[in-house]
Parts: structure tokens; C-alpha cells; sequence
């Protein structure tokens, strides 16, 4: 009777990025070659807000597999004029309470700084992937969209936890987070190598956001550190690598889009990939392919692999001193439409201000268009932080 009654409860509305499952919605990760799929399942995370009287509202375009800046290039909706993720622009209109985004290579982040809301890529492991549409399984994570910190860690406390269906979740059965930790005495730290990066309006963004941390008693130093750029190489090899491997699955066979167009089954496959996946994709698979080659391996994904354990090491030296980091997480506060054939350039260099967090699986949090990265499972400095700033604010 209890568990009826929290399932007849309205808490909000939340919306959902199509990489995501939905029982019996389509489900098609923005790409023409899952064209038509339905999902006979919910993802978990999807399943627990359900269960907590959360309604789902619908689904919200993505770029392909999520590979490119914010979702401009979703095979259903390509952007043009000035560029804006889905999810996060539903969040800011006050359509939906919160939104669940896959963060893979930093595409939600930075739709979150666009729309001036919070999003929060979690520790690695601390949310289900279970329903995720994978492409990069060791880096990519349900995160959460939401108009500011409390209203992450309302959704934040209903979807971490142990679920035994999916393999990367860890043992715990609850987190709790909390945007009341006292912050005072904190210390944190600007990166000079990225904030460099970074145009004179974001660099401003990030410096009123260290005046605003000084204001309530936090503590903020420059430090310089080169393993931003290094951690970006790293995670672009390995992210290819492993999306190559999971999209080898959509070959016009099983479902999804199948080419009309054959005369046996190797042209089925080919003619069937080619019609299906975008430019990006294709870029994408073919680069993941090189480096996982015999000639390649061992110079790209071995290296790459040992370069993860390095820059976690390196990220876990600052954090002995330092509480969080604060960077820039996009070089500008807006994107203007672009060629597709540019696309694989334009998102490696943004990455460099996302990458380290899904390389190596740290909490990243989006608040007031800057970024704030902190030690695994210290959500909650992070998210103290940012609603420290945003009670100064009111």
C-alpha cells in the first residue's frame, strides 16, 4: 500500500535525453540507424524516479551517441543559429523540474553553462548506467540538470545507489548529499592552463564566481598543472575506442535503420552504417579503429590506459590541498552553428575542459556557467559550494 501511494504522488516533471531508456518511447540516441527502436524496458534510473512519484515528461534530442558539442547534431533536430542542448533549455524555461542527460565527453556540462543551470556529472559508478545506450562505458554517466543545487540533490538522493544490473555499479546502497555543509575555510583552485583557454567574457565568469567563493570565506589560489591537455588526448583515444567497439552492434540486422539498398549480407552492413551514422560517428569509429589496430594499440589505448592512472594521481595530489577545482568548462558563453566536417576538431579542443572527469571518474558539477571539480564522492562540498554562491545571489 505505501509504495502505491509514493507512486501516485506528483514530485515534478523530469525530462529525459534520448540516450536514456524509456519503456515503449523510442529511443534512438539521436541517430537515424536506431530509427524506429522502442525500448521493452526503463532504465533504472528512470524506474527509481518513477517509483518516488516523479513523472517522466517526454524525451529530449541529443546529438549522435552524444559525441558532439551540445546536441546539434541530433539526426531529428539539427541546430542552426546559436546552439542550445534540449534538456538544459527545458530546465530554464521551468517546462520540466530536472532532466537526466548521459555525460560522455562533457556535451551536458556544457549545455548547462549555455542555459545558466546546474548539471552534475556524479562520481563514476555512484548512478546506475543501467538503460544507458553506451558508447564509452568506462567514462560515461547519468548525471542530473536541474535550476540549481538544491534541486540536484533532490534528484541526486532518489537515483545513486547500487543497482546489481549493471556491472560499474558500486556496493553502496545510498548516498546522501547536502548543499548545507559549511564551506567556510574551504580552498579552491583555478587552473591556469585552462582558464588561459578561455575567452575574456568566460574568464570573467570564472573570476566573478572566485570573488563570489572569497565572499563567503573560501579560499582561492591559481595553480598551474599540465595534465588537463594530456587527460583530454587520453580520454579522446579511449572514449573512440570504446565507441567503435559498442556501436559495431548497429549493423541493419536486429533493428534500427536497414538500408534498402543491397545485394548481400557485407553490403547490408556497410550500406546500412553508412546511410545510419552522421559524419562525427563515422570520424569517431574510424579514429577508434586506428588506435585499437595490432600497430596502434600499444602507442594509443595501452598508453592511454597508464595515462589514466597518472593523471588520476596527479588530480588526487591537488585535492590534498585543495578542495575543489574551478575552471572554465567551454572556451566561450555561446556557440554559433557549424559544417559537420568540423566537428571532430571543435569538440576535442572543448573537451580539454571536461575530459579529466570522465577519464578518471571525479564529480563535476556546472553552476553559474563555470565548473567546479571535486574527489570522488564529494558531492556534496561541491554542490555546498555552489548553493552557497547561489543563496549570495537572491
Amino acid at each position: 500500500m505505501e509504495n502505491y501511494v509514493t507512486k501516485m504522488c506528483d514530485n515534478g516533471t523530469i525530462a529525459v535525453d534520448d540516450t536514456i531508456l524509456v519503456k515503449d518511447v523510442q529511443a534512438t540516441a539521436g541517430s537515424r540507424i536506431l530509427e524506429g527502436f522502442k525500448s521493452l524496458f526503463s532504465a533504472e534510473a528512470v524506474v527509481r524516479l518513477e517509483d518516488k512519484g516523479y513523472k517522466i515528461s517526454g524525451k529530449t534530442n541529443v546529438g549522435e551517441f552524444g559525441l558532439d558539442l551540445v546536441g546539434e547534431f541530433s539526426h531529428y533536430a539539427p541546430q542552426a543559429g546559436q546552439l542550445k542542448g534540449a534538456a538544459a533549455s527545458l530546465v530554464e524555461s521551468g517546462e520540466v523540474k530536472a532532466a537526466l542527460a548521459v555525460d560522455m565527453n562533457g556535451s551536458p556540462r556544457r549545455a548547462a553553462a549555455l542555459s545558466d543551470v546546474d548539471f552534475l556529472k556524479p562520481t563514476y559508478g555512484t548512478v546506475s548506467r543501467y538503460g544507458v545506450i553506451s558508447c564509452a562505458a568506462s567514462g560515461e554517466q547519468i548525471g542530473v540538470y536541474a535550476p540549481d543545487a538544491e534541486g540536484i540533490k533532490e534528484i541526486m538522493s532518489v537515483i545513486a545507489g547500487h543497482d546489481d544490473k549493471d556491472g560499474t555499479s558500486l556496493p553502496d546502497a545510498t548516498y546522501n548529499y547536502s548543499v548545507d555543509a559549511d564551506v567556510k575555510g574551504k580552498k579552491v583552485c583555478i587552473v591556469k592552463e585552462l582558464f588561459d583557454k578561455a575567452d575574456d567574457v568566460t574568464k570573467a565568469k570564472v573570476n566573478a564566481y572566485a570573488d563570489a567563493l572569497r565572499s563567503i570565506g573560501v579560499t582561492v589560489d591559481e595553480i598551474s598543472c599540465d595534465l588537463f591537455e594530456i587527460a583530454n588526448t587520453a580520454w579522446q583515444i579511449l572514449m573512440s575506442a570504446e565507441t567503435c567497439n559498442n556501436v559495431s552492434r548497429y549493423d541493419g540486422v536486429k533493428f534500427g535503420h536497414r538500408s534498402s539498398t543491397y545485394r548481400n549480407i557485407d553490403e547490408l552492413y556497410v550500406n546500412s552504417r553508412t546511410e545510419g551514422f552522421n559524419f562525427l560517428t563515422k570520424a569517431v569509429i574510424l579514429y577508434g579503429s586506428d588506435v585499437l589496430s595490432k600497430n596502434r594499440y600499444k602507442d594509443c589505448y595501452d598508453k592511454s590506459l597508464r595515462v589514466r592512472r597518472v593523471v588520476a594521481e596527479g588530480i588526487a595530489k591537488i585535492f590534498e590541498s585543495f578542495d575543489a577545482i574551478l575552471t572554465p568548462v567551454c572556451s566561450a558563453v555561446s556557440y554559433d552553428a557549424y559544417d559537420i566536417h568540423e566537428a571532430f576538431g571543435k569538440v576535442f579542443a572543448e573537451s580539454e575542459f571536461t575530459a579529466v572527469a570522465n577519464l578518471i571518474g571525479i564529480p563535476a558539477l556546472v553552476s553559474g556557467g563555470v565548473q567546479l571539480m571535486g574527489k570522488s564522492f564529494d558531492e556534496s562540498t561541491l554542490l555546498s559550494l555552489a548553493h552557497s554562491v547561489e543563496r549570495k545571489g537572491e
